[in-house]
């Protein structure tokens, strides 16, 4: 039994003594039957009731609308349950997974180290850009389904359409491939099972994850991420050592591989295909956006994630990578001699490691890129529910897919995306590895698409917002370079792009032909004949900055006010924190 006390005034719930003491408190003492583990774990299956001041939908608010600490309230079933700690480590170790710890090492031998960190700088300086755009309008429209929802506001609903499909497919068939990694890492250490069991595992321990919602699902990304973190800086101070000949073997590197065999592999064909890869690494740094509907408050969160962009770029990837330069020359025979580009035997960082004849860390740093594998595989399932059961809200997917239950899990969307998580069998059979090329080939491109969209959405917001009579004095954060930043970010999307189709049709190392073509280009014709369609069906309009939208679901917020208070609260910290918040 549960006791409940409450406490009314008899002004409204009782009636008054003869004595006239209005206002006297009557305490009402009323039991409920506590249900047990079992009940309530099947409860909470059922459908969600509408609640206030769980998440902000586009739905319409007015300056006399009830608000709640500064945010909104709305009718949506998600929950905001993500803490400003949860939102930091995902920004920060979000990307680190094996596009950085292995997909590095075939880019490193196609393009060789100049290549790598080029192409790295290039699509780094171009991701703050995206990032910085995506924060300015997640903090005005944190909705669901942020990146497509953005594009048919600001762009075209039938762009938006394509886009947000093509971002769940993404993440639909990221997922396979996550957990067939895993089981290759495994074959590090051993042969002997098949990999058809790990996968199996794997499968089974992100359903669970998934399963308890989005706020354990956080936890996971907190602790792997600084797992991940560690890792990445360990090896950095490990690999500065290792330059100086500080290891086992005292042998001064330097810049030896950048002079023998040199620093570019296969001049500017080498470095065009170095620009896919490097997308690759990056890839989920935009998923810090795509949770400002959870986040607890995502005027502060969203910022301070989205600031340490800068920081993580340079760091993790950049630093990384050139001293992966230095420590493995492109023409190692093993950075190619895995079994697949996922495969952790194949990874420059266990191999630099390996050279350096330091014994156990290599099997400590797999360890570190099969908890990313993981880390990637469960954010592949968030990333592709959340866009699922927001395109169904939207009527364009089914609309079972927004099914959302009383724990604010979209569970007919999680189910879709660990349904498709079976396709990592397929890598069992004999053409499983080309069946599943093809499938990649679908969302190949994806984050180009993705990126791009997020920069041509910012500068069409820009040019509404001062066509309507708006000034940046009214945003909360504003991007540091502004709308200029986005045109050259989205002009960096273009020039990748570009990029990639030249290479898709003079491959390295081989000759032109219509199979490599397609799967290296096939994403392209699927987003726009995606976008065609949809355009067709619904005659959907071309968005101008006079006529579109500002005031569906937007934050209303005292710019002056909320700057003083963030203020006053800064000068409240200690000299360390204020240090620490000026750099990150």
């Amino acid at each position: 039994m549960t006791a409940i006390s409450v406490e009314t005034p008899c002004d409204y719930y009782s009636n008054p003594s003869a004595d006239g003491n209005r206002g006297e408190i009557v305490t009402a003492v009323f039991t409920k039957e506590r249900s047990s583990f079992l009940q309530r774990m099947i409860d909470s299956f059922k459908p969600a009731e509408t609640t206030q001041n769980n998440s902000i939908e586009l739905n319409a608010t007015s300056p006399g609308e009830e608000r709640d600490n500064g945010v909104d309230k709305d009718e949506s079933k998600l929950h905001r349950a993500l803490k400003s700690r949860h939102l930091q480590m995902i920004a920060i170790g979000g990307t680190i997974g094996t596009g950085l710890f292995v997909g590095s090492g075939g880019a490193l031998a196609s393009g060789g180290p100049a290549a790598l960190v080029l192409d790295f700088t290039i699509i780094g300086f171009m991701l703050f850009n995206v990032c910085m755009a995506l924060a300015e309008l997640a903090v005005v429209f944190p909705v669901s389904g942020s990146f497509y929802v953005y594009s048919s506001r600001f762009l075209d609903p039938a762009w938006g359409f394509a886009m947000g499909w093509n971002y769940a497919l993404t993440w639909l068939l990221v997922t396979p491939l996550e957990l067939t990694a895993a089981g290759l890492v495994i074959r590090y250490w051993t042969g002997s099972v098949n990999i058809a069991v790990w996968i199996t595992i794997f499968l089974i321990a992100i359903l669970i994850i998934n399963l308890f919602g989005v706020r354990d699902y956080a936890e996971v990304e907190f602790y792997v991420s600084i797992i991940k973190v560690i890792a990445v800086l360990g090896f950095i101070i490990l690999g500065i050592v290792l330059v100086f000949g500080g290891g086992p073997n005292h042998e001064y590197v330097g810049g030896k591989y950048w002079h023998n065999p040199g620093p570019f592999a296969d001049g500017f064909k080498g470095v065009c295909s170095v620009f896919v890869t490097a997308a690759f690494a990056f890839s989920g740094i935009e998923l810090v956006g795509l949770a400002a509907v959870e986040a607890a408050n995502p005027r502060k969160t969203i910022p301070q994630a989205t600031k340490q962009v800068f920081w993580r770029i340079t760091i993790f990837y950049i630093a990384s990578l050139a001293l992966i330069g230095c420590l493995v020359p492109y023409t190692s025979s093993r950075l190619l001699g895995g079994s697949s580009s996922y495969d952790a035997s194949a990874s420059p960082f266990v191999i630099a490691i390996e050279n350096a004849n330091i014994k156990v860390l290599p099997s400590i740093f797999n360890a570190v890129i099969l908890c990313a594998v993981l880390s990637v595989g469960n954010s592949s399932v968030y990333g592709a529910s959340r866009t699922l059961c927001a395109l169904a809200e939207c009527d364009q997917a089914p609309k079972i897919l927004a099914y959302i239950d009383r724990k604010g899990r979209p569970l007919s969307a999680v189910a879709l995306s660990m349904f498709l998580g079976f396709m990592a069998y397929i890598n069992c059979a004999n053409v499983g590895p080309q069946v599943f090329n093809w499938l990649l080939a679908l969302s190949g491109l994806s984050s180009f698409f993705t990126w791009g969209s997020i920069c041509a959405c910012h500068i069409m917001f820009r040019l509404a917002w001062k066509q309507q009579g708006h000034t940046l004095e009214e945003l909360i954060f504003v991007a540091p370079f502004g709308i200029w930043g986005s045109v050259v970010g989205l002009a960096l999307n273009i020039l990748c792009l570009i990029a990639q189709f030249y290479i898709a049709v003079f491959p390295q190392n081989g000759q032109p032909n219509a199979e490599g073509f397609f799967q290296a280009y096939l994403a392209a014709p699927i987003v726009l004949l995606m976008y065609i369609l949809w355009k067709i069906l619904k005659r959907s309009p071309f968005m101008r900055p006079s006529t579109i939208d500002l005031k569906t679901g937007r934050r209303l917020i005292d710019t002056s006010q909320f700057i003083e208070e963030e203020r006053a609260e800064r000068m409240s910290w200690p000299l360390w924190k204020r240090f620490y918040y000026k750099l990150c």
